[in-house]
């Protein structure tokens, strides 16, 4: 007898169906074909174990099960679950009519019990695009897939339970969840706060801008000038994820493994920071079971690299293409997979390898040429990707010892959250465009016109700068920002001129 269950497989984090058919015959023998790795070879056993558990039988005869489409590989153990019905159907042990209706997914522990899958948010839009009644899986998954809207949800606890609600002798009720109602129940009183921060009003500023445009930033400074402090309280500013954004983090993390929380949801942006020691395949993703890397988690939120001249060479420069594309297309012999990198680079380095070059009180023992031979560990490309470079200095005795607090976070969250409602209000038309950090030409045509006196004091910092077209473009969009946070529709020679006193490194003097 055969008989078809439905399952599905990840490509990235892109989710397609996979169609199980087994086929029941005379004869003592197990067939599993489709490209399957070990884990799913291996699901003989535990299904068979799962079964007899649970006073049910596994069918001494030939067992021909094939997973189409047959020429893409099938990896992890999420088969066990569809694979058990598939042959409990095709031995009269379960109903059949019920299956077509049906995605099933789930890996079996040896007593029926069924285990938490990864990339179940993905598996369940699969689910609701090719017109699927509902989704069967994991209890511990049901409130992910639930976010997916017109799907019923049926999160299975064991084996047996299953069984019986696909022969209709018990009834499940369906998960379902209010995604508007979940992200607007944020705290954001946990981050911790810019008002404990003193001092440093310019690089708080530059972190306001940072935020309203979703701009990347540099921070070069001595050791405790407070550069990494600054950094971990950028995400109390940011604007909250929309609900397109937290379903598109959820997926993600839920592909990665990495989703936490009982409502299966990202509701705060990312924040990833990697250790200097990570490889480029850890920042970019890859590897013989490709999963996403540092750049890819950090979707929609912020990636902080710590002690940026301290990571390989190799795995800076991967980060080029990204920061302008937004995307990350891995190729290898054996597999080619996209993954989503929208993300605000946020770094910070010290000037030279003592750590006090341009210090106001200690002295630095670096020769020139030591300075600029660590500067160029971070190449110019690279640099020039970044929209701001903020010089960091010590905060002096007289300023510690105030305790008047600095401007709280909720403040400055206000004024980036208006600038952000006049970027969404702009690009309303065009669904690849959420800040002005990821204006195109096209856009900066359209929205960054300027004045004469504008003009001519952006050439004359081209000419005396010496930057770059690229440079050009980051300084118009990081002028168009500041200007939304002051409210103006049109560009004025002030909002030019901040933006350029942000890009430190240009300087030809930097490096005396």
């Amino acid at each position: 007898m055969l008989v078809k269950t439905y399952s599905a497989a990840l490509h990235g984090i892109e989710a397609y169906t996979v169609t199980i058919e087994v086929n029941i015959a005379r004869g003592i023998n197990f067939f599993l074909v489709g490209l399957p790795d070990n884990a799913v070879r291996e699901s003989q056993q535990r299904i068979k174990a799962a079964l007899k558990n649970n006073d049910l039988h596994f069918p001494g005869k030939e067992i021909t099960i094939n997973m189409a489409p047959a020429d893409l590989r099938k990896e992890g153990s999420i088969y066990d679950l569809p694979i058990a019905i598939g042959i409990l159907a095709a031995s009269d042990q379960v109903r059949i009519d019920r299956l077509e209706r049906f995605l099933i997914l789930g890996e079996l522990s040896l007593d029926g019990t069924i285990l938490p899958a990864k990339g179940v948010l993905s598996m369940a839009l699969e689910a609701s695009k090719q017109g699927f009644e509902g989704i069967i899986l994991p209890k511990a998954n049901a409130a992910e897939a639930s976010l997916v809207p017109h799907l019923k949800v049926y999160g299975i606890s064991n084996l047996k339970e299953l069984c019986s609600f696909l022969n209709e002798a018990i009834s499940l009720p369906s998960t379902s969840c209010d995604l508007d109602q979940v992200l607007g129940s944020i705290d954001n009183s946990k981050f911790s706060d810019f008002s404990e921060v003193r001092g440093q009003h310019q690089v708080k500023r530059a972190f306001e801008i940072a935020a309203a445009g979703a701009h990347n930033i540099l921070l070069v400074g001595p050791p405790g000038a407070g550069k990494s402090m600054l950094a971990k309280r950028l995400p109390g500013i940011l604007p909250p994820l929309s609900p397109q954004e937290a379903l598109e983090c959820t997926r993600i993390h839920s592909v990665a493994g990495k989703l936490s929380g009982e409502t299966g949801l990202m509701t705060e942006r990312p924040f990833r920071k990697p250790h200097h020691t990570s490889s480029d395949v850890a920042l970019i993703g890859g590897g013989s079971y490709p999963q996403p890397g540092e750049i890819t988690l950090a979707h929609h939120g912020v990636l902080f690299l710590d002690e940026l001249p301290e990571y390989k060479r190799q795995a800076l420069e991967v980060l080029r293409q990204p920061l302008e594309d937004r995307q990350i297309h891995i190729s290898r012999a054996r597999f080619s997979v996209e993954y989503p990198a929208s993300f605000m680079l946020v770094a910070a380095m010290n000037p030279c390898p003592c750590g006090y070059y341009n210090h106001p009180d200690k002295n630095c023992h670096c020769s020139s040429y030591s300075v600029q031979k660590y500067l160029n560990r971070v190449s110019g490309p690279l640099l020039d990707r970044i929209d701001l470079h903020i010089e960091v200095v010590p905060v002096p005795y007289q300023e510690l010892l105030q305790e008047t607090p600095g401007e709280q976070s909720q403040s400055i969250r206000q004024r980036v959250l208006a600038a952000r409602l006049i970027q969404e209000k702009r690009f309303l038309s065009d669904q690849r465009v959420f800040s002005n950090s990821q204006m195109t030409n096209r856009h900066l045509k359209q929205h960054c016109q300027l004045n004469d006196a504008s003009k001519e004091l952006l050439r004359t910092a081209m000419d005396r700068l010496g930057l770059s077209a690229r440079a050009y473009n980051r300084i118009l969009k990081v002028s168009r920002t500041i200007a939304d946070l002051d409210q103006q529709e049109a560009i004025g020679e002030k909002h030019i001129a901040e933006a350029i006193q942000y890009r430190s490194l240009d300087r030809s003097n930097w490096v005396k």
